[in-house]
């Protein structure tokens, strides 16, 4: 087994382990695809990844949360798809890095912050603007690099959702926006024959990573899942941006 075919298996690992609910580890396999297969090629070959992981996180999880928080964020979130792609049709790979990248740690400072004034924070995610500003980023940073896990996340967790529940409404989330998604990325050539066929050879790293990350899931109290999606997000998002 080559090297190459090792680490686009841990990317589709990674890929199944975000959606079990670690969503910042996701950045990994943003990071191993496009080193592997090219920053605009990846995005294309990760959605199919994503979309059956998606297929298995939602059974999964559809006893936890709900399709209402989807709603209110679907029409934000359809804005910033709308301007991914648009950018993604001329932006370079570099300025796509560092504007994914600075929308990850906005999401990270906005939920810290919480921590240092809470009174003024909550008033805050409670407003309209918030919710469609995630929603807008979520739907730009999916669009442009397979990268609103951490966003959208961050934004439910600011808004104090249980972990189960997060989760749950995580698996909707991203199951109705990743096919809406197929479409967009095949008519800029993003899926193609060859892309498709390298899919079926990383789908058993998707499956172990949905159903390990399933278990783990489980055994990691609410604080600690908390800061791991924080720090997680913040590394990713420096990553992106620096370097």
């Amino acid at each position: 087994m080559s090297l190459f075919y090792i680490l686009a298996l841990l990317a589709a690992f990674c890929i199944g382990l975000s959606k079990a609910g670690f969503s910042g580890i996701s950045m990994v396999s943003v990071f191993l695809l496009a080193d592997l297969y090219g920053a605009k090629a990846s995005v294309g070959l990760a959605l199919p990844l994503l979309i059956a992981a998606d297929l298995m996180a939602y059974p999964a999880f559809i006893k936890h949360g709900s399709w209402r928080p989807v709603w209110r964020l679907l029409g934000p979130a359809l804005v910033g798809l709308g301007l991914g792609w648009w950018m993604l049709g001329w932006i370079d790979d570099a300025s796509a890095r560092r504007v994914i990248g600075a929308c990850v740690l906005l999401m990270v400072a906005l939920q810290v912050s919480r921590h240092w004034r809470q009174d003024v924070f909550d008033g805050w995610v409670e407003t309209k603007g918030f919710g469609f500003g995630a929603g807008v980023l979520g739907g730009f940073a999916t669009m442009l690099a397979n990268a609103a896990g951490p966003v959208i996340q961050l934004y439910l967790m600011a808004r104090k959702v249980p972990k189960m529940e997060l989760i749950g409404i995580g698996a909707r989330f991203f199951l109705l926006i990743n096919l809406i998604k197929v479409p967009l990325n095949a008519r800029l050539a993003l899926i193609t024959q060859e892309s498709l066929l390298e899919n079926l050879s990383l789908l058993p790293g998707v499956v172990l990573g949905v159903f390990g990350g399933r278990w783990l899931i489980r055994h990691v109290p609410q604080a600690a899942f908390e800061w791991m999606i924080v720090v997680f997000s913040a590394i990713a998002g420096l990553r992106l941006l620096c370097w």
